[in-house]
């Protein structure tokens, strides 16, 4: 069993949480009632959609690790899973893309864009400069 396949399974049994066809079409997603929250487009890589407010909020302590690429303008963060502690951080971070969805939601009139992976800023290709 892969991390990611692992982390999925987990998450599957989150009451909050269903399983759902990611938007952009690759891999397998969740999702709560206020929208998606994560797509596992690989075995090691895995897309969260955390609002723009909690991306300011906590892009200092999330850069600080290297399993983690945030893309500027992006209301999404992507995710390398290759330790068990990388699904632990993923776990987390689900729980705040939980949270934060609830008390600061992203104004109605904006739809999310595509995930990281949608845009071409694979974990590879993610630029941090801009944040």
């Amino acid at each position: 069993m892969t991390l990611a396949s692992r982390a999925l399974a987990q998450l599957a049994t989150w009451p909050d949480l269903r399983q759902a066809v990611p938007s952009c079409g690759l891999g397998q997603a969740v999702s709560s009632a206020h929208g998606e929250i994560a797509h596992f487009h690989s075995a090691r890589d895995v897309d969260l959609r955390l609002t723009d407010r909690a991306i300011r909020r906590f892009a200092k302590d999330l850069l600080h690790t290297g399993a983690i690429r945030i893309v500027p303008g992006s209301q999404w963060v992507t995710l390398r899973l290759d330790a068990t502690s990388d699904v632990d951080l993923l776990l987390t971070l689900v729980s705040v893309a939980l949270q934060a969805q609830q008390a600061w939601p992203d104004p109605v009139d904006r739809s999310p864009v595509g995930c990281n992976d949608q845009r071409g800023a694979g974990f590879v290709k993610a630029d941090r400069s801009g944040v």
